[in-house]
């Protein structure tokens, strides 16, 4: 059973509609009470970082997130406040992984990045490689927790990870085969 951390974003059913294709047993909520059992969790990701951590906060979930010893994936949002700190909203965040959140410059790219882009993972992951679907204004520097990079304008951290934490930057729910791809490896890690 997979728990989906409620933080308040929009794309809780597309990540329950993937796991399901995937035959996946899922639960939503933000209840610890009805979270603490299951195998991994995803921490989904539409919205503002403060937005996140205060629903985080709200219902007493920043320490029970940090101690989890079970695999857990962020996704966008989710990713970003592994983090210490957000430029978004100047938030600090959860200070699971070292270092910041930054925007995006004016590098005559538009922001937000919207759209496909390609992941090159390290050579344990390279079986990942492939495009994904991005949605984001902010972005994490590689970094040695960096398993994952793509380039808009900077190189950015896409998939990250810290003991039994995963981040990545794309939405693997809306990246088709190569989402299901990436969302059966980490299910593997259960």
């Amino acid at each position: 059973m997979i728990g989906i951390i409620d933080c308040g974003g929009a794309n809780l059913q597309s990540i329950k509609s993937s796991l399901d294709s995937l035959n996946i047993d899922s639960i939503t909520s933000n209840d610890w009470s009805i979270l603490q059992d299951c195998n991994g969790y995803i921490i989904p990701g539409v919205g503002a970082a403060k937005n996140v951590m205060d629903t985080l906060h709200i219902k007493s979930l920043v320490k029970r997130i940090k101690t989890i010893n079970k695999p857990v994936l962020g996704i966008c949002i989710g990713m970003q406040i592994l983090y210490d700190y957000s430029e978004e909203d100047d938030q600090k965040c959860l200070s699971i992984i070292k270092g910041k959140v930054k925007k995006f410059n004016d590098s005559g790219l538009a922001v937000p990045q919207m759209g496909w882009n390609k992941v090159n993972f390290n050579k344990d992951h390279n079986f990942l490689d492939g495009y994904y679907y991005f949605a984001n204004s902010y972005y994490a520097d590689p970094s040695e927790y960096t398993l994952g990079k793509s380039n808009y304008g900077v190189q950015i951290s896409s998939f990250i990870k810290k003991d039994n934490f995963y981040g990545v930057q794309f939405h693997p729910e809306k990246s088709s085969k190569q989402g299901k791809k990436f969302l059966k490896f980490f299910l593997d890690q259960l």
